[in-house]
């Protein structure tokens, strides 16, 4: 900078100029010794300086020592000479307050304002692209010392407060997912079981519907329970797995297990009806206290409905007036539905409470397809009690039938009309569905039978597998092993409540009873027939001529069951008859007719025509003939003869 000398000097000679500059000699930064042979001592002095500085770098290290934050306002406004205050007292006595209170405060914004353009202005200067008007320099200060120590221990505390962070974070995701895998928000849970059961809060109780009113059920039970909240402790304060944070109470009359036990037995005269032995299977026992409540609710509902099954079954026993009485003895109910054949209904139902006993070991014929049958009648009568049929027209009443409907435009009778009104109680269903099984499984065994022991001719089953529960239909095939081609003879059998149909190959049908013995006999009076088709069948291949045939013998001694059939055959010479008889009884006799030819007491006639009038008739021992079966045997008997008969002939 440079100041007019003429201020200063009271001479009146001629200004000068004086520069005032700064030292152009650097700092020293350090002096070192070095060696040098040359020096006196053997040692120079030099000086190391520091760099001097750039213009950005002194314009920087100039801005650094501005203190910004420093309001320079009060300085301003402190006098500093006596003109000076006695000018400010004449300008306070002058100046008189803004009567805006917010006078101050917008001034200091509009100073900040300012300040803050200015900066604003600075830096689009210094970093626009062309850069000619302002740069801006870091300034290169001097590095402290390295202290490893103090680093690495600052490392060390970051990366454990990094861990510290980490692991809780981990914590609460795992607390997190353990508490979604378990379920145990009571919330949530109450969500699932709203999901399966029907809720409702009473008060500040949360209740619940186990029955099947919903579906049709008219069953006086109830059916509520309550849902609570889980513990941790029993009643006797001993710690508990939790398996959920909600439980639910049942009443006490559902609690434990239950099922319906039906059984098909066969019992003599002198049994006692009354003394069934119940026993509870090893796979139904009791409901233990820390169950789950899905678990609890799904066996405390099936004991709800064996119980309604159990009571719809003793009602009707009670109100009916059948023939056959039926025996209703506590949980028991007991009818005939064959002589000698008892159906016993009986409700188990284990809770866990009761005494142990030891009772004898028996073996229990449990029918599960009939208590199946329970389930599925007692479900069709819920569908009935909320389903009718639509009224047609509109206007007619609800829950009239089709034929009910028609009745009147067919003009039916009242008896036909109580009989549209009666219907089938549970009770007389399940007891026709009984008999149908045991009428089957009869069946079933007295054919299995006839399968087994018969090996001429053989017999084979088919069953058809469009049944119903009350109706069941098979045919029986009756062949001879080597000639089934060509000879087969069946029947079909339907299998009803309480009788038997059956229709042969002809076409004629037959009804038996639910008596084994008459579908033996049936069957053993089928297999003579057979034997009686097969012959004529082989009689035709082989030439012979059929004389007579009949279904129904009456000359020979009677069957104990059913008619013997006859057959009788002529060779092709007519030299030999053969006659075949064939009974359900007495089995298949072959005899055999010699010509006065063979016979050497023959009566000697004079006309050849009457030399083949045949004698007695003696029979054939067939088990000295080779063949599997009957028919392999008559088959070469009959060879045998026609061979004989042509050698005769040509003689």
């Amino acid at each position: 900078m440079a100041a007019p000398y003429s201020q200063f000097s009271p001479s009146p000679t001629p200004a000068v100029n004086v520069s005032v500059e700064a030292v152009l000699e650097s700092q020293i930064q350090e002096v070192r010794a070095v060696e040098k042979p040359e020096a006196p001592d053997g040692h120079e002095i030099q000086e190391i300086y520091v760099p001097p500085l750039s213009m950005s770098e002194n314009l920087t290290k100039l801005a650094q020592k501005i203190d910004f934050y420093k309001d320079e306002s009060d300085e301003k406004g402190k006098p500093t000479s006596e003109g000076e205050k006695e000018e400010e007292e004449k300008t306070v006595a002058a100046f008189q307050p803004s009567l805006w209170p917010w006078d101050s405060v917008r001034t200091k914004l509009r100073a900040s304002h300012t300040e803050m353009s200015v900066l604003l202005d600075i830096l689009n200067i210094a970093s626009s692209k062309e850069k000619r008007y302002m740069v801006l320099d870091p300034v290169q200060q001097n590095a402290p010392d390295p202290k490893l120590a103090i680093q690495l221990m600052s490392k060390r505390r970051a990366l454990q407060s990094a861990a510290s962070v980490l692991q809780s974070g981990a914590e609460r995701l795992r607390k997190s997912q353990a508490e979604i895998n378990s379920k145990n928000d009571f919330h949530l849970e109450l969500l699932n079981v709203r999901q399966s059961w029907r809720l409702k809060k009473t008060g500040t109780s949360i209740l619940g519907d186990l029955s099947y009113r919903s579906v049709g059920s008219r069953y006086l039970h109830n059916g509520v329970f309550e849902v609570v909240k889980s513990s941790d402790l029993n009643a006797e304060g001993e710690f508990l797995a939790q398996r959920g944070s909600l439980d639910v109470v049942v009443p006490t009359e559902l609690e434990g297990a239950a099922y319906i036990q039906v059984e098909v037995k066969s019992v003599p005269d002198t049994m006692d009806l009354t003394g069934a032995i119940l026993k509870i299977p090893s796979g139904i026992g009791p409901v233990r206290s820390e169950t789950y409540w899905q678990q609890k609710l799904e066996k405390a509902q099936n004991v709800l409905f064996c119980k309604e099954i159990f009571a719809q079954l003793a009602r009707e026993a009670v109100q009916s007036k059948s023939s056959v009485p039926h025996l209703v003895v506590g949980n028991q109910i007991i009818t005939n539905v064959f002589p000698g054949i008892q159906l016993s209904i009986v409700l188990c139902h284990s809770t866990g409470k009761e005494k142990e006993k030891k009772l004898p070991q028996y073996k229990m014929d449990h029918n599960h397809v009939l208590e199946h049958s329970l389930h599925q009648l007692l479900r069709e009568n819920h569908f009935k009690n909320i389903n009718f049929p639509a009224p047609h027209p509109v206007t007619a009443l609800v829950g009239l039938t089709k034929r009910r409907r028609l009745a009147g435009p067919n003009a039916l009778s009242r008896k036909q009309l109580m009989e549209m009104s009666e219907s089938e109680s549970m009770l007389d269903q399940i007891i026709k569905q009984t008999k149908h099984n045991v009428l089957r499984l009869r069946t079933m065994q007295t054919i299995d039978g006839f399968a087994a022991t018969l090996s001429d001719p053989q017999l084979t089953v088919h069953w058809s597998c469009c049944n119903s529960s009350t109706e069941a239909s098979c045919r029986v095939i009756i062949t001879s092993q080597g000639y089934d081609l060509r000879v087969w003879h069946s029947f079909v059998i339907i299998i009803g409540v309480d009788s038997l149909k059956v229709i042969i190959k002809e076409g004629r049908v037959f009804f038996l009873s639910f008596e084994e013995k008459e579908l033996q006999d049936f069957i053993m009076w089928q297999v003579s027939q057979h034997q009686i088709s097969v012959s004529q069948n082989l009689a035709r291949l082989m030439g012979w001529q059929i004389m007579s045939t009949s279904t129904a013998m009456g000359v020979s001694d009677l069957e104990s069951s059913g008619t013997a059939s006859s057959l009788i055959l002529a060779a092709p010479s007519k030299e030999r008859i053969l006659a075949i008889k064939s009974g359900p009884s007495s089995g298949i006799k072959v005899f055999l007719q010699l010509s006065q030819k063979d016979n050497k007491n023959r009566v000697i006639l004079p006309d050849s025509k009457w030399q083949s009038v045949g004698a007695d008739f003696q029979q054939v021992d067939l088990t000295k003939f080779e063949g599997r079966n009957f028919a392999s045997k008559l088959e070469l008997l009959l060879a045998t003869l026609s061979h004989d008969s042509s050698q005769n002939s040509s003689q």
